[in-house]
């Protein structure tokens, strides 16, 4: 399950930001996605080129919809559920400002 969305500095890339529950490890995840195969391809391999090590860059991206990934919660407290937003929205918030960072300088 996962909520997308594209802030405007991302968005003039073709790229976009994806919240998402992963059901097996039951743990939320922040990606940074392309809008297409095509986008997906030409920044992974950018960030991949890079060597850059402040989140995970999957090493390959044959069947996987992420170009950068985090893990925002590996165990989710679901019974408080304004904590695990606030958790959620500032680490998303962090991942968003170093991915836009990273794409100035590159």
């Amino acid at each position: 399950t996962y909520f997308s969305f594209s802030p405007e500095s991302l968005k003039r890339k073709k790229l976009k930001i994806a919240i998402v529950l992963v059901h097996e490890d039951v743990r939320f995840e922040v990606w940074l996605g392309g809008y297409n195969k095509q986008v997906q391809k030409k920044y992974w391999k950018l960030f991949k080129k890079s060597n850059w090590e402040k989140y995970h860059i999957p090493p390959d991206i044959t069947g996987i919809d992420s170009i950068v990934e985090d893990v925002i919660d590996k165990d989710p407290d679901f019974g408080d559920p304004h904590a695990l937003t606030g958790k959620i929205e500032n680490i998303t918030l962090g991942f968003i400002k170093d991915i836009e960072k990273f794409l100035s300088k590159h």
